[in-house]
């Protein structure tokens, strides 16, 4: 998981939409588990005998006294055992160390009165509804609550007891709260007061007009809360998608930073096209778990939080029941996690392997087309197609059994807990465990509501896994170390006495076999080297060392006799400029791409280099002229004038050092006599490396250099290598374009 707490770094920087982000979500399950609430108030007024404010004032009781009461009239109603069911309260059940139980107050007790709703000689019964609402509402510090008790010997006796109310403060600091943790939290959060403000808002009476009010009051309060639930709902959700773009775009930009300051030596061992899937897709897939993360993740169990605290203060036996299978259904959770990163990972290599297929072929569609292997090419990609799928039916096997096996436990669970509830209904008052049918009913849809939330959440887990698994691969790529440079490193000046190099030996990354070996070179200031040799020879090898695109094994490039590895990066590279064997060209303007390196260059001087890399004779034929877009691959233009603009590119960017590889080895006649000229043009007073096939950009150098199995076996002048080198003879003779004359018998071996 390691990787995946790393993309909180792009997270956290946003807290102030963090922040709306957790509060909404919290204004949502709280408005949600309200709502749920409500079901209670409303089967109370449509279908109790006590109505909605004898439901509040018993659950007053409740929360301030500690003490369970029933109507007798209901009871009455149900069971038909009570004597005097409209003038006294049943008590049901009595928690121990309450304020109820510290006045004396027992299970089984019938209470006739209570402070000013006591009987009287003017008047000696008094409506179980009055003496309810006095229990519940009474502010005095302490009252008479008048009981009616059966002995041991079955004998009906009347009791007087003093109860003490929450407000007598004195009282109440001397208790030991130790065993009534319930009840305590309930005076502390004023429970009762919020209950019997938001009824106060009906009147107490209790005929069917009332009632009809009641529920169409009950009913709009459910249409204001969902409203504004959806309301906060929609700010979540935006909000949580915001920061997840705004991270997930960070995140690609520094993963495509670093990526670009990356050695050339990793993209000789590993697929560019695997780095661009991972910049890309692997970050879309993190994209969508944190939007889950942020969003489902995080409002569901926050849902299935508050309806469970909900549903604990109407019974926290019977949730604790159907939370049994809890531990059953993390294991299940970490168990489908595991199988879910596993199968991502394969997914995201496989299509990083298609991605790289697709670019291979669509690149070379012409040589697929002529060598007539579209076949071959078919089933390749239905090699990799097919396992890309596997995986891909892994991960949705796991999705699919994830949400159907937790629901089975969830069922369970719900199940043991509606078991018990029946049974403590269908026992009524002779248990103090009892529960009500409303409340019941209620307690099931907020059980059924949070058994649904984590439902949804159930693939949460899942998607993290996804999320951790490309993070790895994204992070990865990050962790790889960028090209060094010293942290003394000196400005290198531009190049004014030569470049040496000393004892250069080399070897790529991943590789055995050195392509340079001890290489001995010195070149002046100003003048320029045609390197030639065989393929594989390392002549474009070296001159890469140049501009540090690749740092030598051992020995060391000067210039000016400083070590290039002391010197800044940018100070080196400013100086240089290269034309590459594959003309690279960017999906941007002609007027861009020549001003690539020196993007600070006026039209005019765009146009001027234009014209010394004979470019401009075409490009003003174009009906956008220098605004013509570049397409992919340079699509739209010839090789020819492809590398003219490349060249155009380097003469703007005015470089004291310039490497031509094999600049010319892709043209026609015409326009190799174009670039010719334009070489000569900018290769003077510059040192030149030239790499090529051709004669025609080799006769005109100082300095002719010959390798062979990554050495120099020959350097000179045309005339005298081509008497004393016979390798060079052989690369004249098959390589090189081939001068008139005569030409006289080389010596069997190279001298320097």
């Amino acid at each position: 998981m390691k990787p995946f707490w790393r993309i909180f770094k792009y997270i956290w920087p946003q807290w102030p939409r963090l922040i709306v982000v957790f509060s909404t979500a919290i204004i949502v399950a709280v408005l949600l588990s309200v709502s749920f609430m409500t079901i209670i108030p409303l089967l109370k007024v449509m279908l109790g005998q006590e109505g909605l404010h004898g439901w509040v004032d018993r659950k007053a009781c409740d929360w301030k006294y500690g003490v369970n009461i029933d109507l007798p009239d209901v009871e009455d109603i149900m069971t038909g055992q009570a004597t005097d069911p409209r003038h006294s309260l049943q008590v049901t059940g009595v928690e121990e160390g309450s304020l109820a139980h510290v006045a004396g107050l027992q299970y089984g007790d019938r209470i006739v009165g209570a402070g000013a709703s006591r009987p009287s000689q003017a008047n000696p019964t008094v409506a179980a509804s009055k003496i309810l609402e006095e229990l519940a509402t009474s502010k005095k510090p302490e009252f008479i609550v008048e009981v009616k008790r059966v002995d041991p010997n079955n004998v009906l006796k009347e009791e007087t007891l003093t109860f003490h109310s929450p407000s007598d403060e004195d009282f109440i600091s001397k208790l030991d709260w130790s065993g009534v943790r319930r009840t305590r939290w309930s005076l502390k959060l004023g429970l009762a007061e919020k209950a019997q403000w938001a009824a106060g808002f009906l009147p107490r009476e209790q005929d069917e007009s009332t009632k009809t009010d009641a529920v169409v009051f009950i009913i709009k309060v459910m249409v204001v809360l969902t409203a504004i639930r959806c309301l906060a709902k929609f700010y979540q959700g935006y909000m949580a998608h915001k920061v997840m773009q705004v991270a997930i775009t960070q995140m690609r930009q520094d993963a495509f930073g670093h990526a670009i300051e990356m050695p050339m030596g990793y993209f000789a061992s590993e697929r560019p096209t695997d780095t661009i899937s991972r910049i890309i897709r692997d970050t879309n897939v993190m994209a969508s778990s944190i939007k889950t993360m942020l969003g489902r993740a995080l409002r569901e169990p926050l849902n299935a939080l508050f309806m469970l605290i909900c549903a604990m203060v109407l019974s926290w036996q019977l949730v604790l029941i159907f939370l049994c299978m809890g531990p059953f259904v993390v294991g299940l959770i970490a168990f489908f996690g595991r199988k879910m990163k596993k199968a991502t990972k394969k997914s995201l290599v496989a299509g990083s392997e298609m991605l790289a297929r697709l670019n291979g072929v669509m690149a070379g569609l012409k040589v697929v087309k002529v060598y007539n292997r579209q076949s071959y090419e078919r089933d390749n990609f239905r090699t990799i197609n097919k396992r890309l799928l596997k995986q891909l039916l892994t991960i949705a096997k796991v999705n699919a059994a994830t949400t159907p096996t937790l629901e089975i436990f969830g069922m369970i669970g719900g199940a043991m807990a509606l078991i018990v509830g029946v049974h403590w209904i269908s026992e009524g008052a002779a248990t103090q465990n009892r529960i009500e049918g409303a409340e019941f009913f209620g307690l099931l849809a907020l059980l059924g509501a949070a058994a649904e939330s984590v439902r949804k959440s159930s693939g949460v887990w899942n998607r993290i896994q996804e999320a951790n698994a490309a993070a790895e691969r994204v992070f990865a790529v990050m962790d790889e170390p960028s090209e060094s440079e010293s942290a003394d490193a000196m400005a290198l000046g531009r190049v004014k006495d030569k470049i040496e190099f000393v004892d250069v030996a080399f070897t790529y990354p991943g590789e055995r076999s050195q392509v340079l070996k001890g290489v001995n070179l010195t070149v002046q200031a100003g003048h320029n080297v045609a390197i030639v040799g065989p393929n594989g020879s390392g002549k474009t090898t070296l001159a890469n060392l140049v501009p540090r695109l690749y740092d030598p094994d051992s020995g060391r490039i000067l210039i000016d006799g400083n070590d290039i590895r002391k010197a800044s990066l940018g100070s080196l590279r400013s100086q240089i400029a290269m034309v590459t064997q594959n003309i690279v060209t960017f999906n941007d303007t002609i007027r861009a791409n020549i001003a690539y390196g020196n993007t600070q260059a006026t039209d005019r001087e765009i146009e001027e280099a234009a014209r010394r890399a004979h470019a401009h004779e075409f490009v003003k034929t174009l009906p956008q002229g220098y605004d013509t877009v570049i397409g992919e691959h340079g699509t739209g233009l010839s090789g020819g004038q492809l590398q003219r603009i490349v060249i155009a590119r380097a003469i703007l960017k005015d470089p004291a050092i310039l490497i031509f590889d094999e600049a010319t080895s892709q043209v026609d006649a015409d326009s190799e006599a174009k670039i010719h000229s334009a070489i000569e043009e900018v290769m003077r007073n510059r040192t030149t490396f030239i790499i090529a096939h051709r004669f025609s950009t080799v006769i005109s150098a100082d300095v002719i250099v010959v390798m062979d199995d990554g050495q120099i076996v020959a350097q000179g002048q045309h005339e005298e290598l081509i008497q004393t080198c016979r390798l060079y003879q052989s690369l004249y003779e098959t390589q090189l374009v081939k001068a008139n004359g005569d030409r006289p018998d080389p010596d069997t071996s190279c001298k320097t």
